[in-house]
Protein backbone atom coordinates (compact mmCIF):
# COMPACT_ATOMS: atom_id res chain seq x y z
CA UNK A 1 0.00 0.00 0.00
CA UNK A 2 1.18 3.88 -0.67
CA UNK A 3 0.42 5.90 2.09
CA UNK A 4 3.23 8.91 1.89
CA UNK A 5 1.45 12.00 0.15
CA UNK A 6 3.24 14.42 1.58
CA UNK A 7 0.50 16.81 2.20
CA UNK A 8 1.54 16.93 6.18
CA UNK A 9 5.19 16.43 5.64
CA UNK A 10 4.96 13.22 7.46
CA UNK A 11 4.26 9.43 6.43
CA UNK A 12 0.49 8.62 6.04
CA UNK A 13 -0.89 5.29 7.55
CA UNK A 14 -1.20 2.97 9.92
CA UNK A 15 0.31 4.16 12.98
CA UNK A 16 1.40 6.97 11.25
CA UNK A 17 2.48 10.08 13.87
CA UNK A 18 -0.52 12.60 14.66
CA UNK A 19 -2.70 9.49 14.30
CA UNK A 20 -5.20 9.31 16.84
CA UNK A 21 -6.82 4.59 17.06
CA UNK A 22 -10.87 5.55 18.04
CA UNK A 23 -12.17 2.11 17.35
CA UNK A 24 -10.43 -0.95 16.70
CA UNK A 25 -12.35 -3.63 15.65
CA UNK A 26 -12.60 -7.02 14.14
CA UNK A 27 -13.07 -5.79 10.28
CA UNK A 28 -12.31 -2.03 10.63
CA UNK A 29 -9.90 0.07 12.25
CA UNK A 30 -11.24 3.84 12.36
CA UNK A 31 -7.94 6.53 13.01
CA UNK A 32 -7.77 10.58 13.19
CA UNK A 33 -5.39 11.55 11.75
CA UNK A 34 -3.45 15.25 11.82
CA UNK A 35 -6.60 15.76 14.30
CA UNK A 36 -9.42 16.26 11.15
CA UNK A 37 -8.52 12.98 8.72
CA UNK A 38 -11.43 10.51 9.43
CA UNK A 39 -9.61 7.09 8.15
CA UNK A 40 -11.01 3.62 7.77
CA UNK A 41 -8.65 0.88 8.29
CA UNK A 42 -10.06 -2.09 5.96
CA UNK A 43 -8.63 -5.64 4.92
CA UNK A 44 -8.63 -5.80 1.21
CA UNK A 45 -10.60 -8.24 -0.88
CA UNK A 46 -11.40 -10.10 -3.75
CA UNK A 47 -14.39 -10.29 -6.42
CA UNK A 48 -14.61 -13.19 -9.19
CA UNK A 49 -16.09 -12.24 -12.37
CA UNK A 50 -17.08 -15.92 -13.74
CA UNK A 51 -19.02 -16.34 -16.83
CA UNK A 52 -20.73 -19.53 -18.37
CA UNK A 53 -20.85 -20.63 -22.08
CA UNK A 54 -23.88 -18.91 -22.42
CA UNK A 55 -22.53 -15.45 -21.43
CA UNK A 56 -24.49 -15.06 -18.25
CA UNK A 57 -21.90 -14.10 -14.69
CA UNK A 58 -21.81 -16.05 -11.65
CA UNK A 59 -23.44 -13.86 -8.73
CA UNK A 60 -24.69 -14.57 -5.28
CA UNK A 61 -27.57 -12.93 -3.85
CA UNK A 62 -27.90 -12.50 -0.10
CA UNK A 63 -28.90 -9.74 3.12
CA UNK A 64 -26.42 -7.66 3.54
CA UNK A 65 -26.75 -5.97 7.09
CA UNK A 66 -24.77 -2.56 6.28
CA UNK A 67 -27.12 -1.60 3.04
CA UNK A 68 -30.49 -3.24 4.95
CA UNK A 69 -31.23 -4.63 1.75
CA UNK A 70 -30.64 -8.43 -0.16
CA UNK A 71 -27.93 -7.92 -2.61
CA UNK A 72 -27.08 -9.88 -5.67
CA UNK A 73 -23.07 -9.75 -5.94
CA UNK A 74 -20.32 -10.91 -8.07
CA UNK A 75 -18.61 -13.82 -5.21
CA UNK A 76 -16.60 -11.43 -2.95
CA UNK A 77 -14.95 -11.59 0.29
CA UNK A 78 -11.57 -10.00 2.57
CA UNK A 79 -8.31 -11.90 1.61
CA UNK A 80 -7.02 -13.61 5.18
CA UNK A 81 -4.05 -12.23 7.06
CA UNK A 82 -1.29 -14.28 5.23
CA UNK A 83 -3.65 -15.21 2.46
CA UNK A 84 -2.26 -14.06 -1.60
CA UNK A 85 -5.22 -12.18 -3.44
CA UNK A 86 -5.40 -15.06 -5.81
CA UNK A 87 -5.97 -17.61 -3.34
CA UNK A 88 -8.71 -15.77 -1.73
CA UNK A 89 -10.67 -15.60 -5.00
CA UNK A 90 -10.52 -18.97 -5.38
CA UNK A 91 -11.54 -19.73 -2.00
CA UNK A 92 -14.54 -17.19 -2.13
CA UNK A 93 -15.24 -18.56 -5.20
CA UNK A 94 -15.28 -22.21 -3.66
CA UNK A 95 -17.35 -21.18 -0.17
CA UNK A 96 -20.37 -18.90 -2.11
CA UNK A 97 -20.40 -21.35 -5.67
CA UNK A 98 -18.92 -24.22 -5.16
CA UNK A 99 -16.86 -23.85 -7.50
CA UNK A 100 -13.04 -23.70 -8.38
CA UNK A 101 -11.51 -22.14 -11.62
CA UNK A 102 -8.39 -21.00 -13.22
CA UNK A 103 -7.94 -17.16 -11.80
CA UNK A 104 -6.71 -14.03 -13.77
CA UNK A 105 -6.28 -10.45 -12.84
CA UNK A 106 -8.74 -8.25 -14.50
CA UNK A 107 -7.91 -4.92 -11.99
CA UNK A 108 -7.48 -3.20 -8.70
CA UNK A 109 -8.79 -0.43 -7.16
CA UNK A 110 -9.70 1.24 -3.87
CA UNK A 111 -13.37 1.08 -3.10
CA UNK A 112 -13.72 4.56 -1.63
CA UNK A 113 -9.63 6.40 -1.23
CA UNK A 114 -11.47 9.28 0.29
CA UNK A 115 -11.84 7.74 3.55
CA UNK A 116 -10.73 4.34 3.39
CA UNK A 117 -7.85 1.95 2.24
CA UNK A 118 -9.41 -1.31 1.39
CA UNK A 119 -8.03 -2.27 -2.14
CA UNK A 120 -9.99 -4.13 -4.25
CA UNK A 121 -8.37 -7.40 -6.47
CA UNK A 122 -11.01 -8.19 -9.68
CA UNK A 123 -10.11 -11.41 -11.44
CA UNK A 124 -11.59 -13.46 -14.03
CA UNK A 125 -12.31 -17.40 -13.33
CA UNK A 126 -12.18 -19.24 -16.68
CA UNK A 127 -11.91 -23.34 -16.99
CA UNK A 128 -14.79 -23.58 -13.88
CA UNK A 129 -15.25 -26.96 -12.35
CA UNK A 130 -17.18 -27.85 -9.37
CA UNK A 131 -15.33 -27.46 -5.92
CA UNK A 132 -17.39 -27.12 -2.77
CA UNK A 133 -15.34 -26.29 0.53
CA UNK A 134 -16.58 -27.42 3.86
CA UNK A 135 -19.63 -25.68 5.10
CA UNK A 136 -19.02 -22.16 6.30
CA UNK A 137 -21.59 -20.51 8.90
CA UNK A 138 -20.89 -16.92 7.03
CA UNK A 139 -22.18 -18.55 3.98
CA UNK A 140 -25.61 -19.44 5.02
CA UNK A 141 -28.57 -17.89 3.01
CA UNK A 142 -26.59 -17.68 -0.24
CA UNK A 143 -28.32 -17.78 -3.15
CA UNK A 144 -26.38 -18.34 -6.71
CA UNK A 145 -28.00 -17.49 -9.80
CA UNK A 146 -26.31 -16.94 -13.26
CA UNK A 147 -27.74 -13.71 -15.58
CA UNK A 148 -26.12 -11.66 -18.23
CA UNK A 149 -23.98 -8.96 -17.79
CA UNK A 150 -26.29 -6.39 -19.26
CA UNK A 151 -29.41 -7.44 -17.34
CA UNK A 152 -27.26 -7.11 -14.40
CA UNK A 153 -25.92 -3.54 -15.21
CA UNK A 154 -29.48 -2.73 -16.54
CA UNK A 155 -31.16 -3.53 -12.95
CA UNK A 156 -28.80 -1.98 -10.88
CA UNK A 157 -29.69 1.40 -12.90
CA UNK A 158 -33.03 0.75 -12.45
CA UNK A 159 -32.83 -0.17 -9.13
CA UNK A 160 -34.14 -3.42 -9.35
CA UNK A 161 -31.29 -4.74 -8.07
CA UNK A 162 -28.88 -3.70 -5.57
CA UNK A 163 -25.20 -4.27 -5.93
CA UNK A 164 -21.98 -3.26 -4.92
CA UNK A 165 -18.83 -1.76 -7.23
CA UNK A 166 -17.10 -4.99 -7.44
CA UNK A 167 -20.43 -6.51 -9.16
CA UNK A 168 -20.18 -3.44 -11.36
CA UNK A 169 -16.57 -3.96 -12.43
CA UNK A 170 -16.99 -7.66 -12.71
CA UNK A 171 -20.26 -6.84 -15.87
CA UNK A 172 -18.80 -4.10 -17.21
CA UNK A 173 -15.75 -6.44 -17.60
CA UNK A 174 -17.47 -9.35 -18.86
CA UNK A 175 -19.65 -7.21 -21.69
CA UNK A 176 -15.71 -6.45 -22.74
CA UNK A 177 -14.58 -10.07 -22.50
CA UNK A 178 -18.26 -11.29 -24.09
CA UNK A 179 -17.95 -8.49 -27.03
CA UNK A 180 -14.69 -8.74 -28.00
CA UNK A 181 -15.46 -12.88 -28.74
CA UNK A 182 -14.21 -13.99 -25.13
CA UNK A 183 -16.71 -16.36 -24.85
CA UNK A 184 -15.09 -19.10 -26.02
CA UNK A 185 -12.67 -18.16 -23.18
CA UNK A 186 -15.44 -17.95 -20.61
CA UNK A 187 -15.59 -20.75 -17.79
CA UNK A 188 -18.20 -23.61 -18.55
CA UNK A 189 -20.87 -24.09 -16.26
CA UNK A 190 -20.61 -26.97 -13.99
CA UNK A 191 -23.48 -29.81 -14.91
Amino acid sequence: MLYSLGMSGSQDGPGAAGTRVVFDGHIVRLEIMDGKWEIVRHASAVAVLALNGRGEMLLVRQARRAVGAVTVEAPAGLIDAGEEPVGAARRELQEEAGLDGDMELLTRFYSSPGFCDEELFVFHATNLRESKLPHDEDEEGIEVLWLPPAQVLAGLRDGSLVGSASTVTAALYGLQLLAGGAAGRAGQEPS
